[in-house]
């Protein structure tokens, strides 16, 4: 196999594995129920709808206990120092959203070793600050997530469902990669061949060309 069709396949294989918009912003919705004794990730995403515009963010994360009317202040993160905010969360809350740049987008939280009391209503707060040419755009953003702390996990349907639709995603996904890389090395021999010959053609022309048109001419 020639260098050539090597670097083609190589660059169909690259296309297929890396996905497209691999760096966007998408808001997906936190799971809410946990299981006491374990972790738990709170998810929050904030997607910044003006992509070409530097900005900020400090995430605030409150909680409000079942039964009660009032939030209480637990979590801070601003850029670069996250700051537990409450006794009851010292030492168990633990920051895994964006990092490296003011410019957040995740405000998730780990809960370490969850308690029947972290049930209640957890309010996510983004304070984004956008600088635009002329001035600054404040722009606030709240995002709430019910939980639900439960003694033993119960996978719902969806779930399940879901899980299976992701591996029958993967086959589907390999099988087509393998299509493509069999269209893919077709078209090359293909192409290879079609070269080859109109290579051979050209020779033959030359060599044709090149004959004395005198050859078997005889004078009497």
């Amino acid at each position: 196999m020639s260098l050539g069709m090597i670097s083609f396949l190589a660059l169909c294989v690259f296309f297929i594995q890396v996905p497209q918009g691999q760096t966007g912003c998408a808001e997906v919705e936190s799971m809410t129920e946990a299981v006491a004794g374990e972790s738990f990730l709170l998810g929050c995403i904030s997607c910044k709808r003006r992509e070409e515009v530097p900005g900020s963010a400090i995430v605030d994360w409150h909680f409000k206990p079942a039964g009660t009317e009032e939030f209480i202040h637990i979590f801070q993160y601003e850029y670069p120092f996250p700051t537990t905010r409450h006794e009851n969360y010292e030492g168990r809350l633990e920051w895994q959203g964006t990092i490296g740049t003011k410019d957040v987008q995740i405000g998730a939280i780990f809960i370490h070793n969850v308690t029947y009391n972290d049930t209640g209503t957890y309010l996510c707060t983004f304070h984004r600050t956008l600088y635009l040419l002329l001035d600054e755009e404040h722009v606030i953003i709240n995002k709430e997530v019910e939980l639900t702390v439960v003694e033993k996990a119960n996978p719902e349907l969806t779930a399940v469902i879901s899980e299976i639709m992701m591996y029958v995603l993967i086959v589907v996904l390999q099988l087509w990669m393998i299509g493509v890389l069999i269209y893919c090395y077709r078209k090359i021999y293909a192409e290879n061949e079609a070269r080859e010959a109109r290579k051979a053609a050209r020779s033959q022309n030359k060599f044709i060309d090149s004959k004395d048109p005198c050859d078997g001419v005889y004078l009497e």
